[in-house]
């Protein structure tokens, strides 16, 4: 699976290459975020899959009770984080090719504050 993610990652840089948006700030920053993202959730499916769904939870008088793993809640707020991260990596690609066409406004002002 691992392998396929990144090369699914090269097509996307490769795509916006064609666009001319891979050396955007706002681009590359949030597909950075969304490979930290991809990573995060791989790392919590290892946690899951080794420790099961569910794992014990000693209390303070040395109870013991069964929970459900931790690592499920932040693999699903970490899933959600990364749609949206990859939703707003779409309209950032679309925006510029968008803006691209339509005379560059909005790339002289990511120009002018790449300048700075």
């Amino acid at each position: 699976m691992a392998k396929s993610l990144k090369k699914q990652a090269k097509e996307i840089l490769k795509q916006a290459e064609e666009r001319g948006v891979s050396q955007n700030y706002f681009f590359a920053t949030t597909f950075q975020r969304y490979q930290v993202q991809l990573q995060i959730m791989e790392d919590l499916q290892t946690a899951i899959t080794e420790h099961g769904m569910t794992v014990t939870k000693e209390y303070v008088k040395g109870r013991e009770n069964l929970v459900a793993n931790p690592a499920i809640a932040e693999y699903n707020r970490t899933a959600t984080a990364a749609n949206s991260t990859v939703s707003t990596l779409i309209n950032i690609m679309k925006q510029l090719t968008d803006d691209a066409k339509e005379g560059g406004k909005l790339n002289d002002l990511i120009a002018s504050l790449n300048d700075e």
